[in-house]
């Protein structure tokens, strides 16, 4: 027996204009359910990433991220060419960028984002 992955659920209003935020800004598929609006359910995915998100009515956006020094996340994704990706990303007018690309005390470079739903992502690659 193995696990083979685990992917984060997030618990959004309004699935539709999330997953397009995912689509446009942080190059996601989305593969919403039903197959048409309104939708309650959906997988994003990109390479080997996953999130899901599920529709919960009267969802309010989080604001955690400053409850603890150092962010609070959601999501740790780990990549190969950070560098050219946060490039991209902080062009986005519609991203809003916490953190900038750094490379951390433990040796991994990362920049922060958090979607409109104030879910935190951060974005990571070990650069040796």
């Amino acid at each position: 027996m193995k696990l083979i992955s685990a992917a984060p659920i997030f618990q959004v209003a309004d699935v539709a204009a999330t997953m397009r935020f995912y689509e446009t800004n942080l190059g996601f598929t989305a593969h919403p359910f039903p197959k048409s609006p309104p939708y309650v359910f959906c997988i994003l995915l990109r390479d080997a990433v996953e999130i899901m998100l599920q529709r919960v009515d009267g969802q309010e956006p989080l604001d955690t991220y400053r409850r603890r020094a150092g962010g609070i996340w959601h999501a740790y994704i780990r990549m190969e060419s950070v560098r050219e990706f946060y490039e991209a990303v902080k062009q986005r007018p519609e991203v809003v960028l916490l953190e900038p690309l750094k490379r951390q005390p433990y040796g991994d470079t990362e920049f922060v984002v958090k979607d409109p739903n104030g879910y935190v992502l951060v974005f990571s690659e070990l650069i040796r």
